[in-house]
C-alpha cells in the first residue's frame, strides 16, 4: 500500500500543476474574505451617519455597495475557479496513475484488477482533484473568521473575550471530526474498490455465468462488500452529522452570547446602533469558522483516495536506455542464464538460448511450462530478475523505448484493441507501427490485414476499415486474424506470436504461415505454440518443461521422444467431431511430413546448455 508520504507528494504534485489556477482562486478567496471583512464596519459607519443625518453618509453608502459587489463578484470567480482547477488537477492525477499503470511490468501491475483500477482512476481521482482548490479555500475559510475575532476586539473587546471562550471546544470539534472522517473514508473508498472489481470481472464472464445459471450467487458475490461499505458510509455520515449537529449548537449559543454583550454595552452608551450592526456581523462571520468543516473534510477525502491513486503512480517504471541497434542486424535472439521468479515461484530457470536470426522457432510444452513467460522476457515485456536478453547483441535494457518497440511486434491469444466511438479498425491496425516506421498508409495496412487472411471480412463489415471497433462483432477468430494483422504492420527484427494462432482453423494458420515465411523484410519469429503442426512447420522447436529448456531440435527429431509426442496428446484425443481438424496436423506432426534436412550446426540440449537454433 502507498505510504501516506507517497499520496502527499501527488497532491503537492497536483497543487504545483495548478498553481496559476490556485493562485487566482486564493486571491479571489482573499479578496472576497476582506470584502466580507470590510462590509460590516462600513455598513455600521453609514449606519449611524444616517441616523444623525451627518455629512457623508452617501459616500459610505456607496462604498458599502461597492464591496457588496466586489465580494459577490469574488466569490462568482472562485466557484468557477474551483471547477477549472479540479478538472485540471483530476486530469493531472489520472494522468500519472495511467503512466504508472502502463509503464510499469505487466506483473506489477497484475494484481490491480480492471474494475479496481476504474475506481482508481475515475472516483477517487476525482476525489485527489479536488485538493489544490480545498486547500486555497480553507484559507479564507480560516481569514474571516479570525479577521471577524480581530474586528470584535477593536469593536467591543468583551464581546470578543466571550467568543474567545468558546473556541476550544469548537476546536476540538472539528479535531474529532478531521480523524474519524479519515478513517471512515478510507474503509468506504476500499470496499467501493472492491465492488467494482468484482462487477468487472463479472462482466467480463456473463455469457459464462448466463450458460451456468449462477447469476444470483454472482450477484451475491459482488454485492458481498456492501454491508462494510453500508458501515463506513453511515459511519461517515454519523461523524459528519454529529459535527454539524453540535457545532449548530455551540455557535449560535456564542453569537447569542456576543450580541447580548453588545446589547448591554448598546444601553450604556459605550457602543452605538451602527456598531451593535457591526458586532452582529462579525458574530456571525466569527461563528462560520465551522465552515471549515467542507473544505477539511474535502481534503481528509482527497488525502485517503490520494493513497489509493499514488499506488498506480508509484509503480516502478520499466527503465530504458539510449542504445540502438545495429542497423543491419539480422535479428539474432540471445538469452543467457535467464531466471524469472513471480511471488516466491520461479516461472523459468537458467534459461540459455540463441536463436538465429530470420528463423522461426516454436516454443512448445506443457500449460504451466513457463512459454509465455519466456516469451515475454524475449520482448522486454517483463525484465528477468537474472541473467540476460539481448537482440542483435544489445541487451534489451539498454535500448531506448522507441528502439525496442520499433524492433519487436507481439501478437496474443486475446488481442485488445483501442475502442471508442472514433477509433476505426483501420486505426486500431495502423497503430502497430513503431516511431521508427513512420505512420501506416491504407495500403500497408490492406496489405497486413490480407496475410493474416483478415481483409475478407473486414470488408464485409458495413464501413470496411472506416467501422468503429466498438461495433464490429469479431469473433474469437476474426480478433485474432487482426491481432496478427496489427503485428504484421509493426514487424520488425524479431515478431513474438503468444499463442496467437489458437483460434484459427489449420488452413487459415498456413495461409498465415506463408505469409510469415513470404515477407519480403526478415524477421525472427518465436512462437508459443500448442499444435503440432505449428511445430511440425517450424524451423526448430524449444520445448520446455517446469520452467527450463528441456530439449530443442527439428520436431522430426524430437517427435522421436515420447514424452515430446505426450506434449500435443491432447490434441490428438480431440473429439470425432474434430478429427477433420486434426488430422492434418498429426500428419504433418509424422517424419514423412518434413524431408527436409536439418541446417548445420543444429543439436539437442540438456536443460541449461547453450544451444543455437
Amino acid at each position: 500500500m502507498a505510504s501516506p508520504t507517497c499520496s502527499d507528494r501527488l497532491l503537492l504534485g497536483a497543487v504545483r500543476h495548478t498553481s496559476g489556477l490556485t493562485a487566482a482562486l486564493l486571491l479571489c478567496s482573499v479578496v472576497g474574505a476582506a470584502c466580507s471583512l470590510a462590509v460590516p464596519a462600513i455598513a455600521g459607519r453609514t449606519l449611524d451617519l444616517l441616523l444623525r443625518h451627518g455629512p457623508g453618509a452617501e459616500t459610505w453608502l456607496m462604498w458599502t455597495a461597492a464591496l457588496l459587489a466586489a465580494e459577490i463578484l469574488a466569490e462568482s470567480g472562485a466557484v468557477l475557479l474551483t471547477q477549472l482547477a479540479n478538472a485540471r488537477a483530476t486530469a493531472w492525477i489520472r494522468m500519472r496513475a495511467l503512466a504508472g499503470l502502463l509503464g510499469t511490468a505487466p506483473h506489477r501491475a497484475a494484481p490491480h484488477s480492471g474494475g479496481d483500477v476504474a475506481a482508481r482512476l475515475c472516483v477517487n481521482a476525482t476525489d485527489s482533484g479536488s485538493a489544490p482548490a480545498a486547500l486555497a479555500t480553507s484559507v479564507s475559510s480560516v481569514l474571516v473568521p479570525v479577521g471577524a475575532l480581530v474586528a470584535l476586539a477593536v469593536v467591543h473587546p468583551w464581546t470578543a473575550v466571550v467568543f474567545a471562550a468558546g473556541l476550544p471546544l469548537l476546536l476540538l470539534l472539528l479535531r474529532a471530526f478531521a480523524t474519524q472522517s479519515s478513517d471512515s473514508v478510507g474503509r468506504y473508498q476500499r470496499a467501493q474498490g472492491a465492488i467494482a472489481a468484482r462487477l468487472a470481472e463479472a462482466l467480463g464472464g456473463a455469457r459464462t455465468i448466463a450458460a451456468a445459471d449462477t447469476t444470483r450467487r454472482e450477484e451475491d458475490r459482488v454485492l458481498a462488500p456492501l454491508p462494510e461499505l453500508t458501515l463506513h458510509g453511515t459511519r461517515m455520515w454519523l461523524v459528519h452529522g454529529r459535527a454539524v449537529a453540535r457545532s449548530g449548537v455551540l455557535l449560535p449559543l456564542l453569537t447569542t452570547a456576543v450580541v447580548a454583550v453588545a446589547g448591554t454595552g448598546l444601553a450604556a452608551g459605550d457602543v452605538t446602533v451602527g456598531e451593535l450592526l457591526a458586532v452582529s456581523r462579525y458574530a456571525a462571520l466569527a461563528a462560520g469558522i465551522g465552515g471549515i468543516a467542507a473544505p477539511l473534510g474535502t481534503l481528509v477525502r482527497a488525502r485517503s483516495a490520494g493513497r489509493r491513486t499514488a499506488e498506480l503512480a508509484r509503480l516502478a517504471p520499466m527503465p530504458h536506455g539510449s542504445a540502438a541497434l545495429p542497423p543491419d542486424g539480422p535479428g539474432e535472439l540471445e538469452l543467457r542464464g535467464v531466471r524469472v521468479v513471480r511471488e516466491g515461484v520461479p516461472l523459468i530457470t537458467d534459461v540459455t538460448l540463441t536463436v538465429d536470426g530470420g528463423s522461426t522457432v516454436a516454443v512448445v510444452g506443457r500449460s504451466g511450462a513457463g512459454k509465455s513467460t519466456l516469451a515475454a522476457v524475449a520482448g522486454r515485456l517483463t525484465d528477468p530478475d537474472a541473467g540476460h536478453v539481448l537482440l542483435d547483441g544489445v541487451d534489451l535494457s539498454d535500448l531506448a523505448a522507441g528502439e525496442l518497440r520499433g524492433a519487436t511486434a507481439y501478437a496474443f491469444a486475446r488481442p485488445v484493441f483501442d475502442g471508442g466511438a472514433t477509433v476505426t479498425i483501420g486505426a486500431a491496425l495502423a497503430a502497430g507501427t513503431g516511431p521508427a516506421q513512420g505512420p501506416a498508409t491504407a495500403e500497408r495496412v490492406r496489405e497486413a490485414a490480407t496475410a493474416a487472411c483478415a481483409d475478407a471480412f473486414v470488408r464485409l463489415l458495413p464501413r470496411g476499415y472506416e467501422t468503429p471497433v466498438d461495433e464490429a462483432p469479431l469473433s474469437g477468430g476474426e480478433a485474432q486474424r487482426l491481432g496478427l494483422a496489427r503485428a504484421f504492420i509493426g514487424q520488425g527484427r524479431l515478431m513474438i506470436l503468444d499463442d496467437a494462432t489458437s483460434s484459427l482453423d489449420t488452413a487459415t494458420e498456413r495461409q498465415v504461415e506463408r505469409a510469415l515465411a513470404a515477407s519480403p523484410r526478415p524477421c525472427t519469429r518465436l512462437i508459443v505454440a500448442h499444435r503440432v503442426s505449428t511445430a511440425a512447420r517450424a524451423d526448430r522447436v524449444v520445448w520446455m518443461e517446469a520452467g527450463r529448456v528441456r530439449r530443442t531440435g527439428t520436431h522430426r527429431l524430437l517427435w522421436e521422444d515420447p514424452d515430446y509426442r505426450a506434449v500435443f496428446t491432447a490434441e490428438a484425443s480431440t473429439p470425432a467431431n474434430q478429427v477433420e481438424t486434426v488430422t492434418p496436423e498429426l500428419k504433418a506432426a509424422t517424419p514423412e511430413a518434413k524431408t527436409s534436412t536439418p541446417p548445420t550446426g543444429s543439436s539437442t540440449s540438456p536443460t541449461g546448455a547453450e544451444v543455437r537454433t
